[in-house]
């Protein structure tokens, strides 16, 4: 059922209850629809759910109590407030059995119908928040890779190609992008049995290199008094992850290229040749090509690594996904920490999304933690000189994007609705559609 903006459906056949109750309700500026019967305001639901009702239990031919029946079935979560001339305490009980959210008996006074039906409202605004968020992350297949910006949404496409043809993958992108996330994603959807073996070739000392990759025999040094297998055997029928693969020595590429191209091992000290069957995924931070060029990464291994690559963008070049991404750190920081989620106000978002997040994701969810934790941001996330800001036509452009994507989101990618909701032209909609590169259909 699409939704329209935030306004209450008023399911009422008394004339005289009927303008009073829209009258109150305008004045307050809630938006009001109106229905006479059951079955109207059923259809009317079918084709645009509103925010909350209002009904009557006396009603032609179905009663205030089989419309709530009957929203419980369309969406129980829409808030049903019920009024009645003839009620008692036996039928506001039967009203709250059934799920209505309030139960008003005549004469109200306006002030009361206000009160109700703003909290019913500002109820329903939390609901269809809290799904939209979760239908973003939940169905874009998202691998934890969670944003709406063009590159996001090509990186989460090209996982989905690439993992399932076993061929080995290069994923690029600056420190905090995600990108051991988008490994272990390709991993999960390739139908690998094997485990996943994270390595930081950084942190792998030349020394032990050998010993940790393609394992030991006994006497292979002093000290191996029985036989180690490498991480590379380990990984028998799953993936191995070599983390900051720029960071490997120039010898060590050499070894690492004779594995990847003869997927056989030899164990230190060991003459026999092991057939290893994993598959790589090496991640960069910098541009190997350019390495390449100057000598500090072999070609060889470049070529053989960079025969398909994913591309992970970087925070700056996508601040319309912050919002999302800084509500779903915080959810989780929230359950890690067993703390409640802050609200955010709109100045707080506006300011997060002009800053350079250096860190990328990773300092995002250092900013989600201290805010769950009660915790003033650290400086690199609070403030930003006016060197690091974008210019302000950019700034407005960002929170253009952001908003198109949000009311797209909200209507389910309907554009009719979202240009109702933006209060646009449909033709403008569809120019601004345009020119940020949103397309609707991803927001089905």
């Amino acid at each position: 059922m699409p939704h329209t903006p935030m306004n209450v459906l008023l399911v009422e056949d008394d004339p005289t209850v009927l303008l009073g109750a829209r009258q109150a309700l305008q004045l307050s500026d809630i938006p009001v629809q109106e229905a006479t019967s059951v079955e109207v305001a059923v259809a009317m639901v079918a084709q645009a759910c509103p925010a909350a009702i209002l009904s009557d239990v006396r009603l032609p031919h179905e009663d205030g109590f089989d419309l709530l029946r009957r929203m419980q079935a369309l969406d129980p979560e829409v808030p049903v407030i019920l009024m009645t001339g003839h009620g008692d305490i036996r039928m506001a009980v039967q009203a709250m059995r059934l799920g209505a959210y309030d139960f008003l008996e005549k004469p109200f006074s306006s002030e009361r119908l206000v009160e109700v039906m703003r909290r019913a409202l500002e109820k329903r605004k939390l609901v269809l928040e809290n799904r939209r968020l979760h239908a973003l992350v939940a169905s874009q297949q998202d691998f934890g890779l969670i944003g709406q910006a063009p590159a996001m949404v090509e990186a989460r496409r090209r996982i989905a190609a690439l993992a399932p043809t076993q061929v080995d993958l290069l994923v690029r992108g600056e420190t905090g992008t995600g990108k051991e996330l988008a490994a272990r994603a390709i991993h999960d959807a390739s139908g690998r049995s094997g485990p996943f073996v994270a390595i930081n070739c950084g942190a792998l000392p030349e020394s032990i290199f050998e010993s940790e990759m393609f394992g030991h025999e006994v006497g292979a040094f002093t000290g191996a008094t029985k036989r180690r297998i490498g991480k590379l055997e380990y990984a028998r029928g799953g993936t191995v992850f070599l983390d900051e693969i720029e960071s490997l020595p120039l010898g060590q590429q050499v070894k690492l290229l004779r594995v990847l191209q003869e997927k056989t091992i030899e164990r230190l000290g060991g003459n026999a040749s092991t057939r290893i069957d994993c598959r790589f995924i090496a991640a960069a931070k910098a541009d190997l090509r350019t390495l390449s060029d100057k000598g500090e990464f072999r070609p060889d291994l470049y070529y053989r690594l960079h025969v398909a690559c994913i591309e992970l963008p970087p925070l700056r070049e996508r601040r319309e996904d912050i919002p999302l991404l800084l509500a779903h750190c915080m959810r989780q920081a929230a359950e890690r920490y067993h703390t409640l989620s802050p609200a955010c106000t709109p100045a707080q978002m506006a300011h997060w999304q002009a800053q350079p997040w250096p860190g990328n994701v990773r300092e995002l969810k250092n900013l989600a933690d201290r805010l769950c934790l009660g915790l003033e941001p650290d400086h690199a996330s609070s403030t930003a000189s006016p060197a690091t800001q974008p210019p302000l036509g950019q700034q407005v452009e960002a929170f253009e994007k952001q908003l198109l994507a949000q009311a797209l989101q909200d209507c389910q990618g309907n554009v009719g609705a979202a240009a109702q909701r933006l209060q646009l032209p449909r033709k403008t909609l569809y120019d601004k559609l345009l020119r940020h590169q949103l397309d609707p259909a991803l927001f089905r």
